[in-house]
């Protein structure tokens, strides 16, 4: 049985697994976030994402990216934590740390067939949408499971 932790790879090695896939004749699908408090929302969304293609990578923001755009209480756990949690769902074939504000250098060096977001985003909008448009692919969004999120689930613990 394959072991979380080795889902998770720098970018050197995600490409060249991603190049393998490719190869492979495998269906690329990318999507990205923080995955702070893993809840039902993500869990649905990852499983959305990874049925619309053969494999899914999740491109995940290191702690000094969510905290510049999330605030300096955020993320709660550690990219590390987040990482393995991530690497550990089913849906997930790998996962790769991004350290910038947006995913569109990891975009512009995997190159997947499909890029998600979800449907809070237009997809013309959704950051290498460009990128992956350009080499043939497509770009989707998922809706969310309705009343599902981090911050939802950090305001209840501060109110309880």
């Amino acid at each position: 049985m394959e072991k979380s932790a080795d889902k998770i790879r720098n970018l050197e090695e995600a490409k060249a697994q991603v190049a393998e896939w490719k190869r492979q004749g495998k269906r690329v699908v990318f999507t990205n976030g923080c995955f702070d408090l893993l809840h039902l929302g993500h869990v649905d969304y990852l499983e959305k994402a990874r049925n619309l293609g053969d494999v899914l990578v999740v491109g995940l923001n290191t702690d000094d990216s969510v905290s510049r755009f999330k605030g300096p209480q955020r993320p709660i756990q550690d990219e590390r934590s987040r990482a393995r949690v991530m690497a550990a769902l089913q849906s997930v074939s790998l996962v790769v740390y991004f350290n910038e504000d947006t995913p569109l250098k990891l975009i512009s060096e995997l190159v997947p067939q499909v890029l998600v977001k979800g449907s809070d985003y237009l997809a013309e909008n959704i950051v290498g949408a460009d990128v992956v448009k350009n080499a043939g692919g497509e770009v989707k969004t998922i809706d969310f499971v309705p009343g599902y999120s981090t911050t939802r689930i950090v305001e209840k613990i501060k109110t309880t």
